[in-house]
């Protein structure tokens, strides 16, 4: 390649294909490649990025270092929603640990008013600024959803149901949260994907009739409530964290809720008994600070970079790890056909990974 301007000599500099392009992006300049040429301006770099959160996210993601290799965020954003589903998974044992020491209503509030003096920390801390108006409501979406709505309605379920068989039954929750998603952003998946995805929840259905005998109970009509509550709150909340952090997502869906929760929270103390054991201190630390802040943080961090689709159906894990728990933690007898479930939804999640959503 010959380099020239107005005050030097031309002289010759040899280059690989790669540093050629990049220096040329750097300096300003012309590329010749086979007999074409192409002027460079020194913006040219910068002009890549785009403005808005999203845009901004997208463009990091796809951004390749000066070898040419590309940066790949899908594994990251995996290992982020799976970390997500682990702290998920056990909400439902440290949950039953809670109903030892607090009645359900002061269980929920409570837990929702700590998580929020949490987020509400770090916020504070990180000196967040206010989300922009337009994103309010899909915030109350988010607070709705997955901090008031699909707590309380588990923890009443939990009263009268078993913690495996609850399970079971929020194991439908990644097909409700793909069938959102698909009517709120638009996006069509594949028909393998659905295939795959219509499956798992197909396995994991029948696995709840074979375990309760085919009788719809009332806590089962909780669970099927929580369902869409929890399906409509992942959704919205993974568009927002493409335009905003994760944890800001969390941590202003949990703010949002404090002034009803801290009320609701010394009204339910004051009518339901306490009676404060270990169990019941653990378990409502971990709802309160590893199911509903740290869990929902990596769970949308990790949303947004794989998508809800995706991410979803790595929830179908979840029951079969809540299972584990629930003979470990709580001594319950673990069904015979739970491993057959187990092979089952796994193939099914390597399936919804693989195919293009």
């Amino acid at each position: 390649m010959r380099a020239q301007d107005s005050a030097t000599a031309t002289t010759t500099i040899a280059v690989t294909a790669s540093d050629r392009t990049v220096r040329a992006v750097r300096a300003g300049g012309t590329v010749r490649t086979g007999g074409a040429e192409a002027t460079v301006g020194a913006r040219s770099a910068g002009s890549a990025e785009t403005t808005g959160g999203g845009s901004t996210a997208a463009a990091r993601g796809s951004a390749t270092d000066v070898s040419g290799s590309r940066t790949d965020p899908l594994p990251r954003g995996t290992l982020l929603a799976a970390l997500g589903v682990l702290s998920f998974s056990l909400t439902f044992p440290s949950t039953v640990w809670g109903l030892e020491s607090f009645g359900p209503w002061s269980l929920v509030a409570v837990r929702s008013t700590l998580a929020a003096l949490i987020a509400g920390a770090f916020l504070l801390v990180g000196r967040v600024p206010l989300p922009e108006r337009r994103h309010w409501a899909g915030l109350a979406v988010v607070a709705g959803g997955v901090v008031i709505g699909f707590p309380l309605l588990t923890t009443l379920a939990l009263q009268t149901s078993t913690t495996s068989h609850a399970a079971v039954v929020v194991g439908l929750l990644p097909l409700t949260t793909a069938a959102f998603a698909a009517l709120r952003t638009k996006r069509r998946p594949s028909r393998t994907f659905w295939f795959a995805a219509v499956s798992g929840a197909v396995v994991v259905l029948a696995f709840t009739v074979q375990q309760s005998g085919g009788a719809v109970s009332k806590g089962d009509l909780y669970l099927f409530g929580a369902l869409l509550v929890c399906a409509a709150g992942y959704t919205e909340g993974g568009r927002l964290a493409r335009l905003m952090p994760g944890w800001h997502v969390v941590g202003w869906a949990l703010i949002l809720c404090l002034p009803l929760m801290a009320t609701g929270s010394a009204v339910a103390l004051s009518l339901e008994p306490v009676r404060l054991n270990a169990h019941g201190v653990i378990g409502l630390v971990w709802v309160a600070a590893g199911s509903t802040f740290f869990g929902l943080y990596v769970w949308y961090r990790g949303m947004a970079s794989i998508g809800i689709p995706k991410a979803s159906q790595l929830q179908l894990a979840q029951p079969l790890l809540t299972l584990v728990w629930s003979v470990v933690l709580l001594g319950e007898t673990l069904p015979l056909a739970a491993p057959l479930a187990a092979v089952a939804v796994l193939v099914c999640i390597a399936v919804t990974q693989r195919a293009k959503s």
